[in-house]
């Protein structure tokens, strides 16, 4: 068994649209990044790939390479599912936390948790999603950005 944890943080801007855990959340602003940057997804993208020993989604999917500007996180997350069964993974669980002052997640975990269970090709009751606000502090209270923690077990 091998364990792995992943983090993640944009930027909330004006202008884009904001993907979490591959579902569009209407709010008047979305996240900066490379991709869609969905940061819950990328969370768990990394603490899978952790786990496993693959290094980070930086090296699979730079932020230099144009065949990954706008894409969707769900398709990369599919990609790094491949990679897991090509290396002999077997995923058993992943726990993951969105840390976000506004919008509210709580009406869209459960589409986020089908999201990555769908794009891995496991069980829902293996993905385990949660949401957090920090009470007004840092970055993610001032409404400035939003972050993602994931760990998994992988065997």
């Amino acid at each position: 068994m091998r364990i792995g944890m992943g983090y993640d943080v944009h930027k909330l801007v004006d202008g884009r649209a904001l993907v979490i855990g591959g579902v569009d959340i209407p709010f008047e602003k979305g996240l900066l990044g490379h991709s869609d940057a969905d940061v819950l997804t990328h969370a768990v993208m990394d603490a899978l790939l952790g786990a496993a020993g693959l290094d980070d989604i930086g090296k699979h999917f730079p932020d230099t390479d144009e065949r990954y500007r706008g894409i969707s996180s769900m398709k990369l997350l599919e990609h790094v599912g491949a990679l897991l069964k090509e290396n002999g993974f077997l995923i058993g669980n992943i726990d993951a936390t969105v840390i976000a002052q506004r919008p509210k997640m709580r009406p869209y975990i459960d589409q986020m948790r089908q999201n990555i269970a769908s794009a891995l090709g496991i069980d829902t009751g293996a993905v385990n999603v949660k949401a957090t606000t920090e009470e007004g502090l840092g970055f993610t209270g001032e409404g400035l950005g939003i972050a993602a923690q994931a760990v998994c077990l992988l065997m």
